[in-house]
């Protein structure tokens, strides 16, 4: 797991992850802007001011050498433009590292599969990184997540943490 950091830019067919930096936040808080993207997740679009402390305070980590946080601005590869974020915070990195993962996509840009290119690109480095499983938390409602967590292979399990179904793949090869 020597490559497992959040510097390592992932590219997919029409987009490319690019490591998140503070600065991203004067981009991002107009692609997060829309009261909807917190639907299911609840609160409302952060401020400039926010999405700065925010972004400040994920880019230093968590402060764990057990727990890593590694996050991505995603980015359209034809034309550079930010239109949303993909996340893992990787536990038990020194017996069974599991990822959980998740995703948001501006709402302009929903309904063009960009969510599930970025996550199947995220899930697939995550396996090049020997991470074990990957795991999602998704609101029982939200379809449109359900949907990407399926086109990345994670499949609904019966637990349910904070109201939300657990979603999980094994990255582990197959013998």
């Amino acid at each position: 797991m020597s490559g497992l950091t959040g510097e390592t830019t992932i590219t997919a067919d029409r987009l490319v992850l690019h490591p998140l930096r503070v600065a991203d936040a004067d981009e991002m808080v107009a692609v997060l802007a829309d009261p909807v993207l917190h639907e299911f997740t609840g609160g409302r679009p952060a401020t400039l001011e926010e999405l700065n402390e925010r972004y400040v305070r994920w880019v230093e980590g968590s402060g764990s050498a057990t727990e890593l946080w590694l996050n991505w601005i995603v980015r359209r590869r034809d034309d550079e433009a930010a239109i949303g974020t993909v996340q893992a915070t990787v536990v038990g990195l020194h017996e069974q590292p599991e990822a959980s993962v998740a995703w948001t996509i501006g709402t302009p840009w929903q309904r063009h599969g960009y969510a599930s290119e970025a996550t199947c690109g995220l899930v697939e480095w995550l396996r090049q990184q020997r991470i074990d499983s990957v795991v999602a938390h998704i609101h029982p409602d939200h379809v449109a997540s359900a949907a990407v967590a399926t086109r990345a292979g994670l499949h609904a399990t019966d637990d349910v943490v904070d109201g939300e179904i657990v979603w999980r793949r094994s990255l582990k090869p197959t013998r």
